[in-house]
């Protein structure tokens, strides 16, 4: 991208939000969660304003080389710590969850049967995010390998997700490149 996706403005065609995703994506999930964890690498002076500007906590990946994976097992072990069971999981480089989204994973989840250990959005057949994960999904993030991915961890238990379809396409948008950011704004994707 060339520059931190997390505050990356959004929406994007607005000229005038000092929001940017990170922000927008703590508010959004703050309306449905306790509380907000954010791990930061070597950004973590320039992330920190925004996340305590918006009421959630963060946390540093000493060793942010290690890779993503490592950035997510760091966030699992805050999660622990702070006495909770249960943790909804988004990346920072694509627009913040609805309302109705965060709604339905959490009431699917609610409903669902003791051996589903997860529910992840799916829309046009694509899986998405944020995925809401239970105790037991965590325990494996926490004890794979630091070069695991979650996706592959994911994929050996799918017999425990349960996969929740949903009318918002944004569960599946990812921002990596200016071209991708820019095809967004020009989409007019908003906060829903």
């Amino acid at each position: 991208m060339g520059r931190d996706k997390a505050l990356l403005p959004w929406p994007p065609a607005a000229s005038t939000s000092r929001d940017t995703f990170l922000s927008s994506a703590i508010r959004a999930l703050s309306l449905t969660n306790d509380l907000v964890v954010v791990v930061a690498g070597d950004n973590e002076s320039s992330l920190a304003p925004v996340v305590y500007g918006s009421g959630a906590f963060l946390v540093r990946n000493p060793d942010p080389a290690r890779g993503q994976f490592s950035s997510l097992q760091i966030g699992l072990h805050e999660v622990l710590n702070r006495g909770r069971d249960a943790a909804m999981i988004t990346l920072v480089d694509r627009p913040p969850p609805s309302a109705a989204v965060l709604q339905k994973l959490k009431a699917a989840f609610e409903d669902a049967s003791p051996h589903k250990w997860a529910v992840v959005p799916e829309h046009g057949g694509k899986h998405g995010h944020p995925i809401l994960i239970g105790r037991e999904m965590i325990e494996l993030f926490l004890k794979a390998p630091v070069s695991s991915s979650a996706r592959d961890i994911e994929h050996q238990n799918r017999e425990h997700i349960e996969y929740v379809a949903v009318d918002d396409p944004s569960v599946t948008i990812n921002v990596n490149t200016p071209e991708e950011y820019a095809a967004l704004a020009q989409s007019g994707a908003q906060i829903k």
